[in-house]
């Protein structure tokens, strides 16, 4: 058996990065930071910060670009793919990324409450048309966590 799975929650390090390809096809670039904390055997709290790279197709990709900014929570799930590349310098290079496959928003960051849930480039509604309802977005909040999380906290 096979498998290839990696769940992150993290914070986007930028705004995503949307390109298309030549085949019409939307392509989202984002970088996701994770933080882990432990208590060393002298009783000091350390903490470490990994640094993701993620991308998204199609749907996934234009939501992205519409609703995440930087420093936003973020939850993705999805595969590690290694791909190669030819640098500008004319040398092979590899880098190993995450492929997005499901994602959910999570709370922005501080000091960017005014615009929660509102799409970042919305176009103003049309004074012949009704008003659509927005959209409910499943979200997520890290900064409910301020303590290691216990596996005796777990519900299942």
């Amino acid at each position: 058996m096979n498998v290839n799975k990696v769940i992150l929650v993290g914070r986007l390090t930028r705004d995503p990065e949307i390109r298309t390809t030549p085949g019409g096809q939307s392509v989202a670039s984002l970088s996701m930071a994770t933080n882990s904390y432990w208590t060393d055997k002298s009783g000091v709290r350390q903490e470490r910060t990994e640094f993701h790279n993620v991308v998204l197709w199609g749907r996934l990709a234009e939501v992205a670009g519409q609703y995440l900014t930087k420093g936003q929570e973020c939850y993705v799930e999805g595969r590690l793919q290694t791909r190669a590349y030819t640098a500008k310098d004319g040398t092979e290079r590899k880098v190993t990324e995450v492929v997005g496959e499901n994602m959910q928003l999570g709370s922005r960051a501080q000091g960017q409450g005014s615009q929660s849930g509102a799409p970042r480039a919305a176009a103003a509604p049309r004074e012949s048309q009704p008003a659509a309802k927005e959209e409910e977005i499943p979200t997520i909040n890290l900064d409910d966590e301020k303590d290691e999380i216990r596996i005796e906290d777990v519900p299942f």
